[in-house]
């Protein structure tokens, strides 16, 4: 049975839909024969670089940097993990770590935030989406490896770390200290607002479908047995394991397909359908609405295009990430590994969603962020990564730009909504929207 875990790196984590493959040195190192020529020019420069280069170089510094050239060369996804970047992938799987709670990226020898977890010290501190840390402790990390980068923000808990941040719609950048803390991924939180539940999944770490159907059932106790709809926030989740985003979709659908994958290898083409988990619907079709941003990617996005390709909810916010691909991890040894891109995956009605990712049925700008708008001009999709995987029927360039643009609707300003006591305006509205159905069955997309 394979085993996924996540795939896109974070400051001390990794986020994705992952295979683990097991594999073996000696069947590695056998070399096609067909491949000869292209090998002896690789050997070639090897032996000019061992010859004439002006330092005496080490060996295992030009083998990894060759195939890290090699894996850069396919798609944003696709690495070569060892020391620091494979300790994360470990750190992910054990659930906890002392650091400041980032996920980020490189775009263009940039620091660029992907996204603060939830209730981490970078969020408390302000650090938002689409910011760029431009300096550590006034070091100049622009043009270095983001492995150093990551490496450096991480670090002891109580410690403190100075970022300098330059943030899109701002003129000048601007330093925030941070104190490292421990970690722990909380995957899933929730809470009442009235009748209607609010469930967050803030990963999609192990045990996400058992623990948002714990939720459900002591929100059903706590309310008396009078909650009337449901909000899923799957905002600024990065994702994680696939089979945790098949278990969730599974926990709200009594059949149909959740998700398929294909590859080039047909045999590893697979389709997943509800109830192979959960049997029946555990809401037991109480009105349900998904709330993605930018920062929804991987397990998120296929959580919400099978609910709405479905038509089991309501997908509400704005569009998500666009990351449509599985990453299968091949261990080399128990040092090194390769973190491989093998297959796209798609919703139910066959749809990738890889640039273009999930559009919402209704979008909803996040008003009460004063610098939402001008960050959502530089946020980071799938879209932009270099050398990302190309959907294979194109995208809608209008859709991808329609975040960009002020929606006439939606006209309050920060101010006025903090006046109201409103601080987060898609959950609001999201809750508005609920509670005017009153328990009724919310229109979706046909």
């Amino acid at each position: 049975m394979k085993t996924r875990f996540p795939a896109l790196l974070r400051a001390g984590l990794l986020v994705g839909a992952v295979a683990l493959i097991p594999a073996t040195t000696a069947g590695l190192a056998a070399v096609d024969g067909r491949v000869a020529p292209s090998f002896g020019r690789l050997f070639t420069v090897y032996q000019l670089i061992k010859a004439d280069y002006v330092d005496q170089t080490d060996d295992d510094k030009l083998v990894k940097g060759a195939i890290d050239g090699m894996l850069a060369s396919l798609d944003p996804h696709s690495a070569y993990l060892e020391g620091a970047s494979l300790e994360r992938l470990d750190t992910m799987i054990d659930g906890s770590y002392a650091g400041l709670g980032l996920s980020v990226a490189m775009d263009d020898g940039a620091v660029k935030v992907v996204s603060p977890m939830r209730g981490s010290p970078a969020e408390k501190a302000g650090i938002k989406a689409g910011d760029f840390i431009t300096h550590l402790d006034g070091k100049l990390i622009y043009g270095g490896e983001l492995d150093d980068a990551v490496a450096r923000m991480r670090g002891e808990a109580g410690t403190s770390i100075r970022l300098t941040v330059f943030r899109p719609g701002r003129d000048e950048p601007f330093d925030v200290t941070v104190t490292r803390s421990v970690i722990s991924l909380e995957p899933v939180t929730w809470k009442l607002e009235g009748t209607v539940g609010v469930i967050t999944v803030n990963e999609f770490s192990r045990d996400v479908g058992k623990n948002v159907f714990t939720a459900i059932t002591a929100m059903k106790r706590q309310s008396a047995g009078r909650l009337s709809g449901l909000v899923l926030d799957l905002r600024q989740n990065p994702g994680g394991a696939l089979d945790e985003a098949i278990s969730l979709s599974d926990l709200f659908l009594s059949n149909g397909v959740i998700v398929s994958q294909r590859g080039r290898i047909a045999n590893e083409n697979e389709t997943w359908r509800a109830e192979t988990v959960f049997p029946g619907d555990a809401a037991k079709g109480l009105p349900l609405i998904v709330l993605i941003d930018a920062g929804s990617a991987s397990a998120s996005e296929i959580v919400a295009g099978a609910l709405q390709d479905q038509h089991r909810a309501v997908v509400m916010g704005e569009t998500s990430f666009g990351k449509g691909s599985v990453q299968s991890m091949i261990r080399l040894d128990k040092s090194h590994a390769v973190k491989l891109t093998t297959a796209r995956y798609y919703t139910p009605s066959g749809r990738s969603v890889q640039e273009g990712g999930i559009t919402p049925d209704i979008r909803v700008p996040q008003l009460s962020d004063p610098d939402a708008r001008k960050r959502s001009l530089a946020q980071l999709r799938e879209s932009d990564l270099r050398h990302h995987l190309v959907n294979e029927i194109g995208i809608d360039d209008k859709k991808l730009e329609a975040d960009s643009k002020t929606d006439p609707r939606f006209t309050a300003t920060p101010e006025e909504l903090k006046a109201k006591g409103i601080t987060d305006y898609q959950l609001w509205y999201a809750l508005q929207t609920l509670r005017r159905a009153g328990g009724t069955t919310l229109a979706t997309k046909g």
